[in-house]
């Protein structure tokens, strides 16, 4: 231990001691309360021992178990401790050894380390200052590094490979090791976070960016443990549907200790225990520290979160202490050492690495106690600051691997203890800074190149040189070998492997619904409904179509599925249900088809999106329709959805009980005025907001059509409203109308004295058809009426025209559509819409005529719909005001005529403003 190595270097200073670390006569650890008879306790400790030794683990947890079970029968009150000795969970003696090179695997991770970090500070050369972080992968690497030589299974003819979600911090330590592997080029590797060239690499995981290389993107902290229980679930849900052969295909998700604080990030993890996910396996780098300062500087995290995590039902491994600490604990037959191991709180812990010094170690750690201090009375302290942390000794990481993908019955959290900014030394090892730090000094990177023995030569140095040896060198053929023998190359994401296109079926399986309703009356809930209903009926699809509901399948109508599809569950049904002779009774199902996901807004999408990326996960196509309260959507889980975009998911959202004065008497909370403006942030979003049966199919065909036939690369957001109406025949001609956002609907009668142009969607545009009736035979103003299924694609259609004009000066400019549809027609134009007036005004800079726009700003509230659009001043009435004020200003008519017009139309001029009310 005198030579200069890091302490992650292959060493096993532990391994005589193996015997020793079990020893039947050695004194009972020593507790926070006197022993009133140690004889009687070592008698109990070494009966323990000889079970374990003769019986194995198994059986001495089955007896203990009974006498726990047994003492509490007779009235004991056992208190339940969810945490156990703070030392690895598997001992010296238990471990499984690394088949591997581990003195080849040093030398690579060390260049691997060196590329990450030169990366970052080419980056920040001068005046880029482009960011990125060292920190956080310099304290994984052993933890990445294990994975990707011995675990990690790429997807290949063989195997459907492993899903592997890596922490968006670390993303440049796996783009050094791609360079090693000659994925990538030098050239890729300077242009890191400069991506517009076409040659950058961009900051963080994200598919939607390098669409071959990321699987999924994961640097918003906490998003990625949700998205990977529900995609270790879904590949359950497949396997149990007869649609999927798992094998022994595993979901990694690496974290850090800090990321755990997010809601999200333990917000599903009694999921995973309930489904007994065991082909899921968390890794939690826990290097103490958050961006800020220490994740729990007065408490210990990795015994929180053992506590948390066996609490929900799954396997903790921990890996604390590496192999250097061995000799000491198997000295420590009076528990002194872990004793002092426990009480010390991690914000010393914290310090004793900041301090780069072994001898503050010596005296603060080891020091309390005189026992201790003779402890390490032979080592130098080099020696005392070489005792590793078990997350940087690959031996430790493997055995813990290797229990993790071994174990049966049980999700897996590997708590793995490290250093951030490992390795860095001078640069901020430890320290409160090290999250940001982007650059390091000429003597720093002299320390760094030593450390990790990188052969660059001083003269060189200060232009930090990538550095890739040889392809015949040890090393390269043994970086090769080890993915070869893995299946390939990870991350990948192989667009490649998805499953020839679906025949998609025309318009006419949905004919009834494109037929007039007559007297009976539906909402497009329902519509949806049974559109979603007669897909079910289409051999081809139905194994496909995966329903997604939060535990409102009764409120949207849906409780006729639950008979004819199933709701999924892992376990079946083991109980009758107390509706069981109703006509639709609560059936769960090993092979259901229907994901009920309980209150989880969040769960929901997160299934909804391993759904919508199983053409590229699995190689299985899917099409997941997700139905929520509009309301709760994407200001609930907008990180989702946002991510879902980055990594290409397909599928629709629907959002149901839409609008803000649709969805009556339930109120502020529940009402819809903003999901439209939301979803149109997100690029790959398509939305429409519809108002017949007709529109709703034809946006659905479309979707199918669009997504599923042609592999575009988006996803649709759909509105659908509980309004009861007739719903009219589609009119011939206007599907492609229905399809880019707006068609004619009716024509104004001829022989009125004035024209308007009246615009509106969703249920508000039968307000406006009754408005247009209302200025025809009370105003003598004709007014056409049309359907805007979509402002959203109204207005990206009218910005890229702007944009192809700008940029081709000297061809013949293009024109938008909307103006296109509304340039030869009279009259001022009028929208009303049941969203903020925001999201009419999104075609603002392509209407030519005056534009007015009506729609629902401010909070919602309880009351009738008739009540409520008169409130927020959408009814026909002041969609009617409105297109009169507009004839005003154009001259039309008098302005002094409004005023008995407003009279006329029961209008209150001193109303409450609904947007401040």
């Amino acid at each position: 231990m005198n030579d200069q190595r890091s302490a992650d270097r292959p060493s096993d200073p532990g391994e005589e001691n193996r015997d020793a670390a079990r020893d039947p006569s050695a004194e009972p650890v020593a507790h926070a309360t006197r022993d009133p008879d140690p004889e009687e306790t070592r008698e109990w400790i070494q009966a323990l021992d000889a079970v374990l030794e003769r019986e194995g683990p198994e059986r001495a947890h089955q007896l203990l178990e009974a006498l726990i079970d047994h003492s509490r029968r007779a009235g004991l009150n056992l208190p339940f401790k969810a945490t156990t000795a703070y030392v690895n969970t598997i001992p010296v003696n238990r471990q499984k050894p690394s088949p591997g090179d581990a003195e080849l695997e040093w030398r690579l991770r060390g260049m691997v380390r060196w590329n990450a970090a030169a990366m970052v500070v080419h980056a920040n050369k001068g005046e880029l200052s482009q960011g990125g972080h060292i920190a956080s992968f310099a304290s994984a690497a052993t933890l990445y590094d294990v994975g990707f030589n011995h675990f990690f299974r790429a997807p290949s003819k063989d195997h459907g490979g492993d899903l592997v979600f890596i922490q968006g911090h670390s993303s440049p330590g796996i783009y050094a090791r791609a360079y090693l592997e000659g994925r990538l080029t030098e050239e890729q590797l300077e242009h890191f976070r400069r991506e517009i060239g076409g040659k950058g690499l961009s900051s963080y995981p994200h598919p939607w960016l390098m669409p071959e290389f990321w699987q999924f993107p994961t640097v918003s902290m906490g998003l990625a443990p949700m998205m990977a229980i529900y995609q270790a679930r879904f590949m359950g849900y497949l396997h149990d549907r007869g649609m999927l052969d798992n094998g022994d295909r595993k979901v990694w998700a690496f974290m850090g200790d800090g990321e755990m604080d997010e809601p999200e990030s333990l917000g599903a993890i009694s999921l995973a225990g309930r489904e007994r996910l065991d082909n899921l396996i968390f890794v939690v780098n826990c290097n103490l520290q958050r961006l800020d300062g220490p994740v729990r500087g007065n408490g210990k995290i990795i015994q929180e979160l053992e506590g948390v995590f066996r609490g929900a039902g799954w396997n903790v491994i921990k890996v604390i202490w590496g192999s250097y600490w061995d000799p000491l604990l198997a000295r420590d037959t009076k528990g002194l050492l872990r004793k002092r191991m426990e009480e010390v709180v991690d914000g010393e812990y914290q310090a004793y690495k900041a301090s780069l010094d072994g001898g503050f170690v010596r005296e603060h750690f080891f020091g309390k106690y005189p026992e201790l201090k003779a402890m390490v009375a032979h080592l130098s302290n080099d020696d005392i600051f070489r005792l590793n942390r078990g997350g940087h000794d690959p031996h430790k990481v493997y055995a813990a691997y290797w229990e993790a993908v071994h174990h049966q019955g049980q999700p897996t959290v590997v708590l793995a203890k490290t250093v951030k900014g490992y390795g860095m030394g001078l640069a901020g090892e430890g320290q409160n800074i090290t999250h940001q730090q982007k650059k390091m000094g000429l003597e720093v990177l002299k320390q760094f190149r030593d450390r990790w023995h990188i052969p660059v030569k001083d003269e060189d140095i200060e232009r930090v040189p990538f550095y890739r040896p040889p392809e015949d060198s040890p090393e390269m053929r043994y970086l090769k070998e080890r993915r070869a023998a893995l299946g390939g190359h990870l991350p990948v994401r192989r667009r490649n492997r998805e499953t020839p296109a679906l025949a998609i079926p025309g318009l006419d399986i949905w004919k009834t619904l494109l037929e007039p309703s007559g007297e009976r009356e539906i909402s497009t809930t329902m519509v949806f409904v049974r559109a979603l209903m007669t897909l079910t009926r289409d051999k081809t699809l139905r194994p496909h179509l995966v329903p997604i509901v939060a535990d409102e399948a009764r409120t949207f109508g849906m409780e006729g599925m639950f008979r004819q599809l199933g709701i999924y569950s892992s376990v079946g049904q083991l109980y009758d249900p107390v509706d069981a002779g109703q006509l639709a009774p609560y059936i769960e199902a090993k092979n259901g088809q229907i994901l009920e996901e309980g209150i989880t807004e969040a769960g929901s999408l997160c299934s909804w999106m391993a759904a919508g990326t199983s053409h590229s996960n699995h190689g299985v196509r899917m099409i997941p329709f997700y139905i929520f309260y509009s309301m709760f959507g994407y200001q609930r889980v907008g990180d989702f959805v946002w991510a879902a975009g980055d990594m290409r998911t397909r599928g629709f959202l629907i959002g149901g009980t839409s609008g803000r004065t649709t969805l009556n008497g339930e109120g502020l909370q529940h009402q819809d005025g903003h999901g439209h403006l939301l979803f149109s942030v997100v690029p790959s979003c398509v939305a429409y907001d519809p108002c017949y049966a007709y529109e709703l199919i034809v946006i659905l065909q479309d979707g199918l059509r669009r997504m599923y036939a042609e592999d575009e690369q988006v996803f649709y957001y759909i509105t659908v409203m509980n309004e009861n109406y007739s719903h009219p025949a589609m009119p011939q001609g206007v599907e492609d109308g229905i399809r880019r956002g707006m068609y004619l609907l009716r024509q104004g009668t001829e022989g009125h004295r004035h024209r308007v142009q009246l615009l509106g969607s969703g249920t508000i545009l039968r307000e406006v058809e009754a408005a247009a009736v209302l200025l025809e035979e009370q105003f003598d103003v004709a007014a056409d009426v049309w359907s805007v299924t979509s402002f959203t694609e109204l207005r990206r259609d009218g910005l890229a025209v702007d944009r192809w004009n700008r940029l081709h000066p000297k061809q013949q400019p293009r024109t938008a559509y909307v103006t296109d549809l509304l340039r030869d027609r009279q009259g001022p134009v009028i929208a009303a819409t049941d969203y903020m007036k925001t999201f009419g005004d999104q075609i603002r800079p392509w209407v030519e005529a005056r534009y007015e726009v009506l729609g629902t700003d401010g909070y919602g509230r309880s009351d009738t719909r008739a009540a409520l659009r008169r409130f927020f001043e959408v009814d026909r009435a002041h969609i009617a005001l409105a297109a009169l004020e507009g004839l005003a200003e154009a001259g039309s008519v008098e302005r002094d005529s409004l005023a008995s017009a407003i009279e006329k139309l029961g209008i209150d001029p001193e109303a409450p403003n609904p947007a401040t009310s």
